[in-house]
């Protein structure tokens, strides 16, 4: 039951698309007459891995528990040219708002930013050619297949970040959740202990016919930018807003000093990213129902009243809420709607068309061919198969191995490895 009440908003995962299936080496037959010509068919393209926004999810919770996503994959051809089933798809529900990463490189492969975005992540694995797609007008009965295209693992990181117009921010404990659910419809948790909170909050706020969304960003003390108390959890999160509202206790009644407050999360913002500090800052001085705080109030207008928009209020009975929405909502109007993160490139996890190859010399000297072209004869060979080695030979010669490794100075009988065939170089 506890589990309801995580929020979990940085998660691993591991996805797989599915393995194509083998084309069918198989020929027709009848009976009296064994061989009557081939009619293996191709085998079916492996799932595919979808990411998919689901608006009903907030956190990345379910990712707690399973972490590994894996397609179908494609079946075998069968006799009679019928084609393999294809594996079945992965669809991976994300709450709006999550950025998805591969993890080796850091590319921002997509935002999944708003109901109904869908992104293809991995393309799953071709199907492998039956035999009779090797049929020529010399080659009438091919008796080898294709075999289905592999796929890799992949792994990505999914990092969510709370979709709100306004970023609250300060201090624990000076009131930005009972200010939240002062002028919101949220009811978050509230008590009078530092962390309370320990997730963001957010709430609709309605201003006549017009809205916005704001949040609560918990966590945030001294060293935050350096991953001190829960600052560096959550600082992501206002990375999506468009404005912050900086509440600050201006009574100092648990004995600090409410200047110092604000300079100290301005820096951790500085400290965090530039573009967080650039971001404009409405503050709200919370609090002001406590006798003896005008003193704060006035030292604070003075020093920053030229360069902020300061608002007095009392987040426990409301006092400045509507004059401090209004100035919000005023602020909002101003600036440029938010958008999701652009992607780094097109990018989506898939075998490379480009038939490209290296070669270099092992331990034992033998020539050792790796690429993509390796992959695609290690699909289009059979070994016992003298056409079909007819056709490794001529590939090599037409793809410039055979230059290559002359090039390299191979002499008459040194050893060659391409995928699984090793063989003896001859002129």
């Amino acid at each position: 039951m506890a589990d309801k009440n995580i929020f979990l908003d940085k998660v691993r995962i591991t996805v797989k698309s599915g393995d194509g299936g083998d084309g069918m080496n198989s020929f027709k037959a009848y009976k009296g007459k064994p061989a009557c010509g081939p009619d293996g068919g191709d085998g079916g393209k492996g799932g595919d891995v979808y990411i998919a926004v689901d608006p009903s999810l907030t956190t990345l919770l379910p990712f707690r528990y399973k972490t590994k996503y894996v397609a179908g994959n494609g079946e075998r051809g069968g006799t009679n040219l019928c084609y393999g089933k294809g594996g079945e798809d992965v669809v991976i529900a994300v709450p709006a708002g999550t950025v998805v990463r591969d993890e080796q490189t850091g590319t921002v492969i997509a935002d999944m930013y708003a109901e109904g975005d869908k992104k293809l992540i991995a393309e799953g694995g071709r199907g492998g050619k039956g035999n009779v797609r090797f049929t020529t007008a010399r080659r009438h009965a091919p008796n080898f297949a294709q075999k289905g295209e592999k796929t890799e693992a992949h792994t990505l990181i999914l990092e969510l970040k709370v979709i709100a117009d306004v970023g609250i921010i300060g201090f624990p404990n000076v009131g930005k959740s009972t200010l939240l659910s002062r002028i919101s419809a949220a009811r978050p948790k509230i008590a009078n202990y530092h962390f309370t909170t320990l997730s963001p909050n957010l709430g609709v706020v309605r201003y006549y016919d017009n809205s916005f969304v704001a949040a609560d960003i918990p966590g945030l003390i001294e060293g935050a930018a350096e991953g001190l108390g829960l600052g560096h959890d959550f600082l992501r999160h206002i990375e999506r807003t468009r404005m912050l509202l900086h509440v600050v206790d201006v009574s100092g009644c648990e004995g600090r000093d409410p200047i110092d407050d604000f300079e100290k999360i301005n820096k951790e913002l500085k400290d965090y990213s530039a573009a967080l500090a650039a971001l404009p800052q409405i503050v709200a001085l919370n609090k002001c129902d406590i006798v003896g705080c005008a003193q704060n109030v006035q030292a604070f207008r003075q020093k920053y009243g030229s360069e902020y928009e300061i608002f007095e209020i009392s987040a426990i009975d409301g006092k400045g809420a509507e004059e401090l929405i209004a100035a919000i909502w005023d602020k909002l109007s101003e600036l440029p709607k938010s958008g999701p993160v652009e992607a780094d490139e097109e990018f989506t996890y898939r075998k490379s068309a480009n038939l490209d190859f290296e070669i270099y010399k092992d331990e034992n000297g033998a020539y050792v061919v790796i690429g993509t072209l390796v992959d695609m004869l290690c699909r289009n060979v059979s070994l016992n198969d003298p056409e079909s080695m007819a056709y490794f030979q001529k590939i090599l010669r037409d793809k410039g191995v055979i230059s290559r490794l002359k090039q390299m100075g191979i002499e008459e009988k040194d050893t060659v490895i391409v995928g699984d065939v090793e063989f003896d170089f001859v002129q």
